[in-house]
Formats: C-alpha cells, sequence, structure tokens
C-alpha cells in the first residue's frame, strides 16, 4: 500500500457502486472526487459506448490506461475506476504504487440486479446480460483481489454505512 499520495482508488466490476461510493467518500475526507470513465469521455468529447463502437474495446483500455497513468499523479484524490482498468498489467501497478485500493465486491446476481438495462454498459449490449457479468466476474475478482489493499462486501449496506466502514478501515490500516 502506497499511502504517500493519499489517494484511494475504488475498483470492482461496473454496478459495484464505485462512482455512487467514491462519491460520499470525497466529501466526507474532504478530497476532489474523479471517474475515470467520466474523465475519458471529457477527454474525447463522446460517451464510453461510442468510443467502443469506434476503436473497439483495445482502443479503449488504451485511452483508460492513459488517462489512469495521469489522474493518479494527482494527489489527495478519491478515484473510481472503469471496472476493467484491471485488465491490464501495466494499471493494475500504476494503482497500487500510487495509491490504496479498495475493492467493491459484489457477486454476479447483485451486479445483474443493479446493471439491468445495461445502458451506456457496452460489455453487457450483446448477449445475456447475467452470463457476461459471470464471465467477467471470474476473469476479474482474482485481478481486483491481487492488488486490493482492502475488500469490501457491497451487499446489503447502504452508501454511507459502506464509506463509514471505509474511513474505519483506513484510519486502522494507517
Amino acid at each position: 500500500m502506497n499511502t504517500a499520495t493519499n489517494n484511494i482508488f475504488l475498483i470492482g466490476l461496473m454496478g459495484a457502486g464505485k462512482s455512487t461510493v467514491g462519491k460520499v467518500l470525497a466529501k466526507k475526507l474532504g478530497r476532489r472526487f474523479l471517474d475515470a470513465d467520466h474523465v475519458i469521455e471529457e477527454r474525447c468529447g463522446v460517451k464510453i459506448p461510442v468510443i467502443f463502437e469506434m476503436e473497439g474495446e483495445e482502443g479503449f483500455r488504451k485511452r483508460e490506461a492513459q488517462a489512469l497513468r495521469e489522474v493518479t499523479d494527482e494527489e489527495n484524490i478519491v478515484l473510481a475506476t472503469g471496472g476493467g482498468a484491471v485488465l491490464l498489467p501495466e494499471n493494475r501497478q500504476v494503482l497500487s504504487e500510487r495509491g490504496t485500493v479498495i475493492y467493491l465486491h459484489a457477486n454476479p446476481i447483485e451486479l445483474w440486479h443493479r446493471t439491468k438495462g445495461g445502458e451506456g454498459r457496452p460489455l453487457l449490449r450483446n448477449g445475456d446480460a447475467k452470463k457476461i457479468l459471470e464471465n467477467l466476474y471470474a476473469i476479474r475478482d482474482p485481478l481486483y483481489r491481487e492488488i486490493a489493499d482492502h475488500v469490501i462486501e457491497t451487499g446489503k449496506p447502504s452508501v454511507n454505512q459502506l464509506v463509514n466502514t471505509l474511513i474505519m478501515q483506513l484510519e486502522l490500516s494507517a
């Protein structure tokens, strides 16, 4: 765990609550909140699904890696990463080296219920969303756990309860 920058990075599958929890956490800690997907959209001038359409997942992942390298240079931020940010080894390294990594864990069935509709989620558009989430979970869960300083279960607690648990864990590990 690298706390030199006091950055907190939230990782997890789509629907885990990274953006929602991140905003509340940043506010309680008096830090700036960033959502990696929004940073990419601002830079490109288009939404993530358009980037996927035009450049495919590989093109998107290159843009994501560049954005992560740049925003993680900042200090005292709370960053919600995209769910697939952990796929590239260099992203895992950057996140591990530049802050405290928190894995917001939820099982695929919970995630499926939270992401029904799939608007803005290109990976869920083509096929059985439940099966896709199960496959993504199987691939990504070990990668999240590889770099996580803390794993937080996002099942039943409210956002405020999750944030309070997070703050307590961060204080205990400081």
